[in-house]
């Protein structure tokens, strides 16, 4: 009734249950806008399954390849063992991108990776996704990495990205023929896309 493009459903896996439940009972209602599932992408296939038929648009990170940096940045050394397999069902399940004749997607995967300073070499990851996929998912690469407070003192976290790197990376994915795709331009890094992890 407002008109809304879709319904974006955040960090949303562990509620997987009572979305589906909920979806159901909306749907029924009639519901029709689409559903984005906006991950992190560290997922379990056996969950994404259950979706099948019930996401349109996949929304998710492919945060790194290197076990170093996810093992440090992280916690999860396995990212990308995770990352792969779950975007791989993702894929399977809305296939290729389709769009609205006002441009906003319905139905496909965009993936985003998130340059982080001074790793430009774990941007390769751009390579895997469209070596593996092309052009039947959208890339999203984005520099709007903000240190906050309590990164300060780590030397590679404690800056934003430059443009130099974040140029490199971008061109870097023309050259590998990525067509499909978004870039951020001027300062996207800012502390309004950090929520407010206060409560207030």
């Amino acid at each position: 009734e407002q008109h809304a493009h879709n319904v974006n459903l955040v960090t949303p896996t562990h509620m997987v249950p009572q979305i589906l439940d909920a979806l159901q009972l909306a749907k029924a209602q009639g519901l029709h806008i689409p559903i984005v599932y906006n991950t992190g992408g560290y997922e379990n296939t056996e969950t994404l399954k259950l979706l099948e038929g019930w996401v349109d648009v996949y929304l998710t990170d492919f945060k790194y390849l290197s076990t170093a940096l996810s093992g440090a940045y992280s916690h999860a050394a396995d990212y990308a063992e995770a990352a792969k397999p779950a975007l791989a069902e993702m894929v399977r399940q809305t296939g290729a991108a389709r769009f609205s004749p006002e441009g906003m997607m319905e139905r496909g995967v965009i993936v985003r990776h998130l340059l982080l300073p001074g790793q430009t070499a774990d941007a390769r990851a751009v390579e895997y996704l469209y070596h593996t996929y092309g052009d039947r998912i959208w890339i999203s690469l984005m520099n709007q990495y903000t240190p906050l407070p309590w990164v300060q003192q780590d030397p590679l976290l404690c800056r934003r990205v430059t443009r130099q790197e974040y140029d490199a990376v971008v061109d870097y994915a023309v050259a590998l023929g990525v067509e499909n795709g978004f870039t951020q331009e001027g300062e996207a890094a800012s502390e309004s896309f950090i929520p407010q992890f206060e409560g207030e």
